[in-house]
């Protein structure tokens, strides 16, 4: 009886000790692989200023939010994050881009720009800060979509040409996806544009996002096949 006890305890200290091998190799194994290898979920960032952050809106219209129901309506698995901070420039988004895009960030919309042109900012200000987070982002491998935006015509012609520019300069010097109008498509009417005449409503956010869509498309399969090589 005791020689059978002796057996089952030893089968069980055996037992115990494989599956505690196994699940520290599991363990060992998952930690090793790249970040991408244990997902296939991408996780998108919208880093930019209130046309990102849904200023105005309840959060379900924000257009984080209505993208990521978007690709989840064409069976992609995204994560989109919603890093937008109303009135913030791109000096502000540059001294807030370390810590508001994670390290698992996939890629990154970058929407800055409007405010610093509403502000009248110099243009080459714009340029210079936008330039330098889409190449602190290049340094960290997160793929970039940059958004345009265009100059309020009541600024002059002369500010227009030289800041209209700016966005499709610093995606091509970086080789960047380019969005050349972030706000393209929406009507000046109270169904899509809310009464301050800058922000769009949730039906504005929708066809933003229909716009933009396909880009963002593009940019997950910029991703997909560079994770997958």
């Amino acid at each position: 009886m005791w020689g059978i006890a002796a057996k089952r305890s030893r089968g069980r200290a055996l037992l115990i000790r494989t599956v505690t091998f196994f699940l520290a190799l599991a363990l060992a194994f998952g930690t090793l692989l790249p970040p991408h290898a244990k997902a296939d979920t991408l996780k998108i960032v919208a880093f930019g200023d209130s046309l990102t952050a849904g200023y105005g809106l309840p959060p379900a219209e924000a257009f984080p939010v209505q993208l990521q129901k978007a690709l989840a309506e064409k069976g992609l698995d995204v994560e989109v994050v919603n890093a937008g901070v109303s009135g913030d420039t791109t000096t502000g988004g540059l001294a807030r881009l370390d810590w508001s895009v994670p390290e698992d960030a996939d890629a990154v919309i970058l929407e800055l720009g409007g405010n610093d042109a509403l502000r009248g900012l110099p243009p080459e200000t714009t340029r210079e800060n936008l330039d330098e987070m889409v190449a602190r982002l290049k340094e960290r491998g997160i793929a970039v979509l940059v958004a345009g935006i265009r100059a309020p015509r009541n600024l002059g012609e002369e500010y227009a040409q030289a800041f209209d520019p700016v966005f499709a300069d610093v995606a091509q010097a970086h080789g960047a996806r380019l969005y050349p109008y972030f706000l393209e498509g929406i009507p000046l009417s109270p169904e899509t544009v809310q009464g301050d005449g800058l922000h769009p409503t949730g039906k504005g956010v929708a066809i933003i996002v229909e716009n933009i869509l396909p880009s963002v498309e593009e940019l997950m399969e910029q991703v997909r096949s560079r994770t997958h090589k």
